[in-house]
């Protein structure tokens, strides 16, 4: 469906604008369809994010700063979920005895099992996107990459 129907407007100043405002509404629209997937699991999709990022380091260790880097949304509270996640048994944190302040964080074998759970819906919601070709994909990856500089 087109922008101008989804958000009642008819009018934008300029090409710029609209393709701003249809980024937006088109992020909300993917984050709204992830967070369905995600809520029976009884988790955000900021935690699924941060579990994947330690799936990927394991059986290493991550750290705090490694997961922020690597975070998509980077403006979120990642010691504050971190915290939740252990809470919910899915990772562990442990202090470094040679440097207190440094702290080593592993997904739990509880945490692997959910990610091996969702695994097959997540790859069911990349149909999210099936109304563009293989070629048309490729080519918004592209022109995102360019957009972000």
């Amino acid at each position: 469906m087109k922008l101008e129907d989804e958000i009642s407007q008819e009018k934008f100043r300029n090409a710029y604008q609209k393709a701003t405002l249809n980024l937006i509404f088109t992020y909300s629209w993917l984050r709204s369809l992830q967070e369905k997937i995600l809520k029976p699991k009884g988790i955000t999709s900021q935690q699924f994010n941060i579990l994947r990022i330690l799936r990927g380091q394991h059986p290493k260790p991550a750290n705090i700063k490694l997961i922020r880097e690597r975070m998509l949304d980077r403006m979120s509270d990642c010691s504050r979920i971190v915290e939740k996640l252990r809470i919910k048994g899915l990772i562990e944190r442990n202090i470094c005895p040679a440097d207190r302040r440094h702290v080593d964080v592993i997904i739990t074998k509880k945490g692997l099992d959910l990610l091996k759970e969702l695994d097959p819906v997540t790859e069911e919601a990349d149909k999210f996107l099936s109304n563009l070709n293989e070629k048309e994909i490729n080519q918004l990856n592209q022109l995102l990459d360019k957009l972000r500089g």
